[in-house]
C-alpha cells in the first residue's frame, strides 16, 4: 500500500541506455537553487533552471544528473534542527549569521515523496527528466528506505509500519524515541539509527520486518521510478536482514526474520531502474549481489585520503566483476569537502585517478570550483566562496580525456611497475585501457617524492619499431623504440603527485 501524499503519475521515459563506466554529477538541489537564485536576482525553482545549467554537464560528458533533495522535507525534522543548540555551532562555521529561515531540514527526514515547495512540483520534476534525456543524461533521485520523517503518512495510517517501543523502553532511553500521539493512541516510535552510532532523532525508523511495510515501500519505488532512471539508496546496508536483525533484535520479538532480502524484492518489482547504494562495512560486495549495479567504493576515498600507495594498488586488485560496479568519488555531500582535504597540488592526479578507474565516477556540485565549505544537511545555503577557475579547467580537461571511448568501451588492466635503481617505483600506480588497437595508459605518482619506475606491458598492438606517447594532459609527446619498451618497461619519472594520461599509438615515421 501506498500512502496517498505520495508522488504519482506521470509517464516513464523509454529505459535509458547509458555507456559502461558513467559520469555522474550530484546536485544538492536546494543550495543550488538558492545560489542559481542569488546569481539571476529572483527566486528560481527547478523548472526556472536556464536551459544553459544542463547544456553545460552535457558539454562535459556526464551521463547521470543526481538531484540530491527533491523531496519534501519533514517539518518535525526542521523544527528539530532548529530547537537543538548541539547543532548551532557547526551551522555558525558554515554559514555565519545564519538566520532560522537557513534551516530547512534535512533531505533525508522526508515528509513525503512528492517534490518539497519549494523545489518545485512533479510536473517540474518531469520536465527537467524530459530536458536532461534530451541531452543524453539521466536523472538518479533519492529513495531512503531506513526511515521517513515523523510527519510521514505512514506514520498515522500505519504507526506498525515502523519500530515501536513500550512505555518502559521510553523512559530507559526517551531520546532514542518520538512520542507519536493518534486520538487517544500513544506511539513510541524509534528514531532511525544505524548500529554504530546514536539514533537520527529527526526520522522515523521503519520496521523491515513487517511485510506490509515492505510493499507499501516498495509502492513507493515504482512510483518515484515513473519520474527518474535510478535511485540513490541511502545507507542501503542498514535494511538487510543480518544488519537489521543485529540493529533492532530487542525490538522484533514478534517479527521473524524474511526469508527474502528487502532489495531482492524491489530490485525485482521495478524492472529496469539503475540502482546505486550508499553502502560501508566492506558490505558493497553484498550489496552488489542483491541487485545493485552501483556501490559507494568509500574503501578508495579512506585509501587515497590517509593510506599508502600499496594499499591503494593492492584494493585496485580486486576482481572486474566487482571493480565495475563501484562508485569512484573524491568527494559527495556526507564527506568534506575534497579542496579541504586533500592539498592543491594532488587534486588533478586524483581526478585522473577517479574518472578514469573502472566504475561509476562520481562529481559534487561546487568541487570543480574548488569549493571548501562542507554544508550540513538542514542548511540551505553556505556562506560564498571564490571560485578557483584553474582548478575548474583542471576538471574540464580531465573529463575531457575519461570521456574517451576507450575508457568506457576497452578492457581495463592493472600493470606492474618494476625499479628503475630506487624504491621510489613504489609510489607510482599504473594501468591500461585498450579498445581496438587504441590503448591509453594512465600512470600516477601517488607519493610526496620524485618517483621512478618501469611500467610493464606498457607498448601499444601493432608490429611498428617505434611507438608514441601522447601526454593529454599537457600536450607532449614522447617517442620510444618497441622493441625497449617491449623488454625493460616504458620508463617514467613524475614529480609528487603528478599524472600521466597517455594516449600510445604505433609512429608511422
Amino acid at each position: 500500500m501506498m500512502p496517498a501524499s505520495e508522488v504519482g503519475g506521470g509517464t516513464a521515459l523509454p529505459k535509458l541506455s547509458y555507456r559502461a563506466h558513467p559520469h555522474l554529477y550530484e546536485i544538492n538541489t536546494w543550495v543550488w537553487l538558492e545560489g542559481l537564485s542569488a546569481k539571476h536576482g529572483r527566486r528560481l525553482r527547478l523548472a526556472e533552471v536556464p536551459d544553459d545549467e544542463w547544456d553545460g554537464l552535457a558539454a562535459l560528458g556526464f551521463d547521470f544528473v543526481y538531484l540530491m533533495g527533491v523531496w519534501e522535507r519533514s517539518e518535525v525534522g526542521r523544527r528539530i534542527f532548529r530547537t537543538d543548540p548541539r547543532n548551532f555551532p557547526e551551522f555558525d562555521g558554515t554559514l555565519p549569521g545564519w538566520k532560522m529561515a537557513d534551516l530547512v531540514g534535512s533531505p533525508y527526514s522526508i515528509r513525503a515523496y512528492r517534490p518539497d515547495p519549494r523545489i518545485g512540483t512533479v510536473d517540474d520534476l518531469d520536465a527537467v527528466h524530459r530536458k536532461l534525456r534530451a541531452r543524453g543524461m539521466g536523472l538518479i533521485l533519492d529513495f531512503v528506505p531506513n526511515h521517513t520523517g515523523f510527519d510521514h503518512a505512514l506514520v498515522e495510517q500505519h504507526p506498525d509500519y515502523y519500530i515501536l517501543g513500550s512505555q518502559d523502553d521510553f523512559r530507559h532511553d526517551p531520546g532514542a524515541f518520538y512520542l507519536a500521539e493518534r486520538g487517544d493512541e500513544v506511539y513510541f516510535v524509534a528514531c532511525g539509527k544505524d548500529p554504530y552510532f546514536a539514533p537520527w532523532t529527526d526520522v522515523a525508523q521503519l520496521n523491515h520486518f513487517n511485510p506490509a511495510c515492505r510493499q507499501a515501500l516498495i509502492g513507493i519505488l515504482k512510483s518515484v521510478a515513473q519520474h527518474c532512471d535510478g535511485v540513490r539508496c541511502d545507507m542501503a546496508m542498514l535494511v538487510t536482514n543480518e544488519v537489521f536483525s543485529r540493529t533492532w533484535g530487542h525490538l522484533l520479538q514478534k517479527w521473524p526474520v524474511p526469508q527474502s532480502e528487502f532489495w531482492t524484492d524491489a530490485v525485482a518489482a521495478v524492472p529496469g531502474l539503475t540502482w546505486m547504494a550508499e553502502v560501508y562495512w566492506d558490505l558493497e560486495w553484498k550489496m552488489q549481489q542483491l541487485g545493485f549495479q552501483f556501490t559507494y567504493d568509500k574503501r578508495l576515498y579512506d585509501r587515497l585520503s590517509g593510506g599508502t600507495p600499496a594499499e591503494v594498488r593492492g584494493h585496485l586488485c580486486a576482481e572486474m566483476g566487482y571493480q565495475n560496479k563501484l562508485v569512484r568519488f573524491l568527494e559527495n555531500h556526507d564527506e568534506p569537502r575534497c579542496s579541504a582535504v586533500f592539498p592543491r597540488e594532488r587534486i588533478a592526479s586524483l581526478a585522473v585517478l577517479v574518472s578514469t578507474l573502472p566504475g561509476m565516477h562520481f562529481f559534487h556540485h561546487g568541487q570543480f570550483e574548488g569549493a571548501k565549505i562542507h554544508v550540513p544537511m538542514p542548511l540551505a545555503r553556505a556562506a560564498e566562496e571564490p571560485a578557483d577557475q584553474a582548478l575548474r579547467k583542471v576538471y574540464e580537461r580531465v573529463l575531457r580525456i575519461s570521456s574517451a571511448d576507450a575508457f568506457h568501451a576497452g578492457e581495463w588492466k592493472l600493470l606492474e611497475v618494476r625499479s628503475s635503481g630506487d624504491d621510489s617505483f613504489e609510489d607510482l600506480l599504473a594501468y591500461r585501457w585498450r579498445l581496438g588497437n587504441g590503448c591509453k595508459l594512465i600512470v600516477i605518482n601517488l607519493g610526496g617524492r620524485v618517483a621512478q619506475g618501469r611500467v610493464q606491458q606498457a607498448e601499444p598492438t601493432g608490429e611498428l619499431p617505434k611507438c608514441v606517447y601522447r601526454d593529454e594532459l599537457d600536450d607532449q609527446s614522447y617517442g620510444w623504440d618497441r622493441v625497449t619498451v617491449a623488454r625493460e618497461g616504458l620508463y617514467v619519472r613524475l614529480g609528487p603527485h603528478q599524472a600521466h594520461a597517455f594516449t600510445v599509438s604505433e609512429a608511422f615515421r
